[in-house]
């Protein structure tokens, strides 16, 4: 269903809090970009992800994906085995399963080289894990989603059809903020979106500049996977390529998730999200491209 996020299953479960008291609950957002972010926007330079020879096809979308606040938590493994779709497993952190509710802005969208009008800018937020998948010796490190919400009914219709992702659409707002203390710089990310009468939260907040990723740390292995699957009893397993060069990011000084956890993904995923998150980041983002996705061969 695309009009609307749900599970059949009511109640505020899943709250999972740090810090929760950083933007207090409202029963409306007033949001803006921040003025150092436009200054930011008007003045950098964007280069989109170049299509190699044979790439799987074509480039379906070009976008850039900006202030990406990821919270990350520990699950039991065996919790994801129903979802992985055919031709994947489990890629591991440290020998542990993870999940990870991320939000986002998809800026200066474009379809097949297109910029629709209305459908350029918008949040996302999503519930994804970390899968693997090996081809011809290669090694394809990839995500799969359990649920991807966006505020327009086209965009959650299109990305179903297309990449048999589970999108559904729900009102939606953001808060980007920043501003300059003496001696450092504070920035935060919130994004929210309504569920019946309800705002649900995603909040991260950073000091200082972004660094670059360290070999072997969390936040490479959460930020550093190409590929996306999605699964379908009708059309099997669909796989698709994602491209952009590496983030530079920043560990939160704090972070929420307020959520009704239950309704939005089922209740495989309330214990883990009603757990303290293992880290949170904000990523930098950059210009991103995505490729057609192709239906894998079933064995």
């Amino acid at each position: 269903m695309t009009a609307g996020c749900s599970n059949n299953k009511s109640g505020f479960a899943g709250r999972s809090t740090s810090n929760a008291n950083l933007h207090p609950r409202r029963d409306a957002c007033c949001l803006s970009e921040g003025r150092q972010y436009r200054k930011q926007k008007a003045a950098r330079s964007v280069t989109y992800p170049q299509q190699e020879s044979g790439a799987h096809e074509r480039v379906f979308l070009t976008a850039e994906w900006r202030h990406l606040a990821m919270l990350n938590y520990d699950i039991d493994a065996a919790v994801l085995q129903p979802y992985l779709p055919g031709g994947t497993e489990l890629d591991l952190f440290e020998g542990k399963a993870l999940v990870s509710v991320v939000g986002f802005r998809f800026l200066a969208t474009k379809v097949l080289g297109v910029a629709i009008p209305g459908y350029r800018d918008f949040d996302e937020v999503n519930l994804r894990f970390y899968v693997r998948r090996r081809h011809q010796g290669e090694t394809r490190r990839g995500v799969v989603f359990v649920r991807e919400i966006v505020p327009h009914r086209a965009i959650a219709t299109v990305a179903r059809i297309l990449y048999n992702e589970n999108y559904c659409r729900l009102p939606m707002t953001h808060r980007i903020e920043s501003r300059d203390l003496p001696g450092i710089s504070e920035l935060s990310a919130e994004f929210a979106w309504r569920q019946g009468s309800k705002w649900n939260r995603l909040v991260v907040a950073v000091n200082g500049d972004p660094q670059d990723l360290q070999p072997g740390s969390e936040a490479e292995f959460i930020t550093e996977h190409y590929w996306g699957y999605s699964a379908s009893r009708r059309r099997g397993t669909v796989e698709y390529q994602v491209k952009h060069p590496r983030w530079r990011v920043w560990n939160a000084r704090e972070a929420s998730l307020e959520a009704d956890v239950a309704a939005l993904y089922g209740s495989d995923f309330v214990g883990p999200l009603n757990h303290p998150w293992r880290s949170a980041f904000l990523a930098e983002g950059s210009a991103v491209a995505v490729y057609k996705g192709q239906r894998l061969s079933q064995r």
